[in-house]
């Protein structure tokens, strides 16, 4: 039991620092598949600290608070949506190893949800911000696309692309579950030896910048309104219009920065009162996985290198297998 407290300590800070640096990284670029990269990270990560502890709710809902804490922390303009998407993962996660046993079933359950809820936050927040002029705009192209192929399809264009990007992260979540239970395979019956590396540096060298975030939203939002006006005003005919672009283009900049200025902040300032309550009951657990933070970044360089050997697909399963398994089962120098 004592061995298992440390593997999951480590599978904590593992998480912690996929949360803080690579879903830190990510945020910053904006990069449209982040809920597929750092979300399958984080789930297989929670899978494994309920497969190695035997309170699964009690083991994820602390690992949860330190995760976010740390977040918190390293990587501070990470959007109010990351910190829902990882609480909805870590939540539903408990949820499920808590009342199932440990099936193929229960994990692609787990990784076809959670990979939905993430697609699904970001459809919302796009129809918020833009309203239903945004699917309007697209069906406007598409409708525009057809008539130069002269191909006629009851089917309007934002549904079938709404259909597909949905199809996509579910398809994903099922094979991320078929993955992680290969993965959880290895790992358990991987040799348990202690695993030792100096680290080449003792920071932690996470950083983001607040002025990229906020440039990268700018040229987002400018793009964005930019097709959707010449959607309206180009292809739209005498229905739409200027006043149309001119509309959506106001109504859009008002809600970002109603949600930048004032909600946004409100939410994150009540999060982080909250975990910043948190944060002095769980001040050891917090110190102990950050300063793992170099050795495992080594650990992962390492174990890249050593799986030179393999290719493809069999790489990448066995250079995160092996990762997991070194950082599990790492010991510090004395």
């Amino acid at each position: 039991m004592k061995n298992n407290k440390s593997i999951i300590d480590k599978l904590t800070a593992l998480w912690a620092l996929n949360e803080s640096g690579l879903g830190g990284f990510l945020h910053v670029f904006n990069t449209p598949f982040t809920g597929l990269i750092v979300g399958g990270i984080s789930i297989l990560l929670i899978s494994l600290i309920a497969f190695y502890a035997e309170n699964k709710w009690q083991a994820i809902l602390k690992a949860l608070l330190i995760v976010l804490i740390i977040k918190m922390a390293v990587s501070p303009y990470s959007p109010f949506g990351a910190y829902v998407a990882v609480s909805f993962q870590a939540l539903f996660g408990a949820l499920l190893f808590s009342n199932f046993s440990w099936k193929g079933a229960t994990l692609m359950m787990l990784g076809m949800v959670t990979f939905l809820e993430s697609a699904l936050q970001k459809l919302l927040i796009l129809t918020i911000v833009y309203g239903t002029e945004l699917w309007e705009a697209i069906n406007i192209y598409g409708a525009w696309v057809q008539k130069k192929l002269e191909f006629v399809s009851e089917t309007s264009t934002s549904s079938l692309l709404v259909t597909i990007y949905l199809l996509v992260y579910g398809v994903c979540g099922i094979l991320a579950g078929f993955f992680i239970k290969s993965l959880i395979k290895i790992i358990s019956s991987s040799p348990k030896a202690d695993f030792y590396l100096e680290p080449d540096d003792i920071a932690v060298k996470i950083k983001t910048s607040k002025v990229s975030i906020k440039t990268k939203i700018i040229w987002v939002w400018l793009i964005t309104v930019a097709i959707i006006v010449l959607a309206f005003t180009v292809f739209g005919g005498h229905l739409f219009g200027w006043q149309k672009g001119i509309y959506i283009m106001l109504r859009s900049f008002l809600i970002l920065m109603l949600w930048y200025l004032v909600i946004g902040p409100l939410l994150l300032k009540l999060v982080k009162k909250y975990l910043h309550k948190k944060e002095s009951q769980y001040k050891d657990d917090i110190t102990n996985a950050m300063d793992l933070f170099p050795y495992f970044r080594q650990i992962i360089s390492y174990t890249w290198k050593e799986t030179k050997h393999l290719k493809g697909y069999t790489r990448f399963k066995h250079f995160m297998a092996n990762s997991i398994s070194n950082c599990i089962h790492f010991k510090m120098p004395t």
